[in-house]
């Protein structure tokens, strides 16, 4: 059995294979296995790794079921103690894996790591994906050190330490494969964004920790399949949000907070309409119904997992810090908020 496995998920990104992959193999190829799993590309991925690459195993999906189920389909097949999920549009560097995986061999605890990750535009910035590690506040909405909603931060070594988080992001993750396994995966329903939060707390709620390792630096392009501003993924971030925090609230802690993030939506909502985004508003809707339609398939979710009061939980609402209160920075946010 291999150790490691570097596993990238493909989906019609061959311009990004072209330009990333080699540094992959260049900073990889002694400590891991690579693994190209596709999901059913319609260009000319295939042929142009098979071509190039010969000696690197592609995995064929037979469809494109999203992040979530791509990569469960994909990691069935592939035997490792350590899986490294990574994103196509990422730009690795000399010595990214010995560091996180000699963390996470000295604690059998520690379920899943990520590196730092820099935007590949601005390398003097934390990247939106993931940063130097993710939270959530009480009410389910996600930031991380060193990125704020929109607002990223310049890299000067305020993040490097090794820390426990609350998630680590799907563009870099390292996980370890039996616990992978174990508790399912990722999420095959959210087909993607914010399935490597869910998977996180899942991880959490039995006992796990997720940490960040800034020994270890990645450079992430972002919004490689979705852009940014894309209606797609506003409804996507809305209703997995919901899914997730049904599925992994304790249940004196549901009513009250999908009172108030019903509030908060309908906020956002009228910004989205402010600001022109009709598509948005639309989303937004869209998400509130799939969810509501899709309660019993999430309740039979819930009642396989053992909700619990975890750590790491920021304790109060970001929103109303970021935009009210004028905070940018993760160093500004009290410290004694997050659950310990």
């Amino acid at each position: 059995m291999t150790k490691t496995a570097v596993v990238i998920l493909n989906w019609n990104g061959r311009k990004f294979l072209e330009k990333f992959l080699p540094s992959v193999i260049q900073y990889s190829k002694d400590d891991a296995e690579i693994i190209i799993a596709d999901n059913a590309s319609t260009d000319d991925s295939i042929e142009f790794m098979q071509k190039t690459y010969p000696e690197i195993r592609i995995i064929k999906n037979s469809e494109n079921g999203g992040f979530s189920k791509g990569y469960n389909d994909a990691l069935l097949q592939v035997e490792a103690q350590y899986y490294i999920l990574l994103n196509s549009d990422i730009e690795v560097t000399e010595n990214w894996i010995k560091p996180i995986i000699k963390l996470m061999d000295a604690d059998e605890k520690i379920a899943v790591c990520q590196p730092k990750l820099l935007s590949y535009s601005e390398p003097d910035k934390f990247e939106y994906a993931g940063a130097a590690g993710g939270f959530i506040d009480k009410y389910g909405y996600p930031f991380c050190r060193g990125r704020i909603f929109q607002h990223l931060e310049t890299d000067s070594g305020q993040y490097d330490d090794v820390c426990e988080v609350f998630w680590a992001s799907g563009a870099s993750m390292f996980v370890k494969a039996d616990l992978y396994h174990k508790f399912g995966g990722l999420d095959n329903d959210f087909f993607a964004h914010m399935e490597e939060i869910d998977f996180c707390w899942r991880l959490k709620n039995e006992g796990y920790k997720i940490m960040y390792c800034p020994d270890s630096k990645v450079y992430h392009v972002g919004g490689g399949t979705l852009p940014k501003n894309n209606s797609r993924k506003t409804y996507l971030n809305f209703r997995n949000n919901f899914y997730l925090l049904y599925k992994n609230l304790p249940s004196d802690r549901l009513f009250k907070v999908f009172t108030l993030r019903l509030l908060l939506d309908f906020v956002a909502g009228i910004k989205f309409l402010t600001e022109g985004g009709f598509k948005d508003l639309g989303a937004v809707v869209k998400a509130h119904f799939s969810f509501y339609f899709s309660i019993r398939q999430n309740h039979k979710k819930r009642k396989n997992i053992t909700q619990k009061n975890v750590s790491k939980i920021y304790n109060s609402n970001i929103v109303w810090d970021h935009y009210i209160r004028k905070i940018q920075l993760f160093s500004k946010l009290k410290i004694d908020l997050f659950t310990k």
